[in-house]
Parts: structure tokens; sequence; C-alpha cells
């Protein structure tokens, strides 16, 4: 077997780098581009965490919305009806509750619509005349009404003579609100 020679020795380890050069490369690119990915994948981890949370919870949320819709078709009107129809309806109960107190209507109007926070704030005002007791009758199941009508103020006079052989009669301005849910 020959000896090899200092520089035969040198030649061949300086080919050996050389040809080793492009594999380092090479594994310093991966390496950067597994620690890139990685980091992604850390940052991403949480997200589709969350997604499948969700989606392993579909059926819970379904029950949860469809509960919470039906809690609110008790409170407003529901969209299948326009505003009109929606706030001649929650006049006519209004009307309805006050005569059956005793109350006698003198006028009520339905005002326009204004939106509030996807739903229609339907207006009325409505003007009675009565004894006090009708009107405390009539304030005591409003409140039970489904939809539910909302109070935003009342206005009460006396009308009339005071007489002590005959009840105070009152004139009450009601200002009234219902919920609509707004058309999608």
């Amino acid at each position: 077997m020959k000896q090899l020679s200092r520089q035969d020795i040198i030649l061949m380890v300086l080919t050996i780098v050389v040809l080793l050069i492009p594999f380092m490369v090479l594994g310093s690119v991966l390496l950067e581009k597994t620690a890139e990915a990685q980091s992604q994948l850390d940052r991403v981890e949480p997200r589709f965490a969350r997604v499948l949370g969700i989606q392993r919870s579909a059926d819970q949320l379904d029950s949860g919305l469809k509960n919470v819709n039906d809690r609110i078709s008790t409170f407003v009107f529901p969209d299948e009806m326009d505003a009109t129809q929606a706030g001649n309806a929650a006049q006519q109960s209004v009307r309805s509750v006050l005569t059956t107190a005793g109350m006698s209507v003198v006028s009520s109007q339905v005002l326009p619509t204004k939106t509030d926070q996807g739903f229609e704030r339907i207006s009325l005002s409505v003007r009675a005349e009565g004894e006090l007791i009708h009107l405390q009758a009539a304030l005591a199941v409003l409140p039970s009404l489904t939809p539910v009508i909302l109070m935003d103020g009342v206005n009460i006079q006396v009308t009339g003579r005071q007489t002590a052989d005959k009840p105070q009669r009152l004139a009450a301005e009601l200002k009234l609100s219902v919920l609509h849910r707004k058309p999608a």
C-alpha cells in the first residue's frame, strides 16, 4: 500500500469539505425552515384548538341558540310579521286591557319605529280616562302581556270636579313601546 503524501491528504480533505458544504447549507436551511414552521404551528395551534372546540360543541351551541331564540320570542314580536302589524297587535292588546279594566280609551296611536340593536322599537301613545282603581287594574295587567309591552312614561291628570259621592276621574296618557325582531 502506498503512503499518501501530505499534499494528497490535504487535497482529499478539501475535496470532502467542498462536497460537504452544500449538505451543510441544505441542513442549515432545513433547520431554519423547521424552526419557522414550528413557530407558525405554535401560533396556529390555539386557534385550531378553539375551532375544534366550537365544532365539538356545535350541538350545545345550536340548542343554546334555539333556547335564546325561544326566550326572545316571548318578549318581542317575530320577524314574520311586519312592524305595522306588530304595532297594531300591541295597540289592540293595550286597548283591550284598558277597556277590560274599566277605562275608556280616548285615543291610541302607533308611532314611527326606531331601530334599536337589531330590533325595531315601536312606540305607542294611548290616552284613556277612568277611575284610579281601573287604571291600577290596567297597569297591573300590562306587564303580564306577551310579547312584552314596555312602559316608557305615564302622565296622569285629574279631570272634572271632585265630589264626595263619586270617585275622582283621571286622564292617563301612556307612552308604551314594544320590540319587533328586525327582518334579516
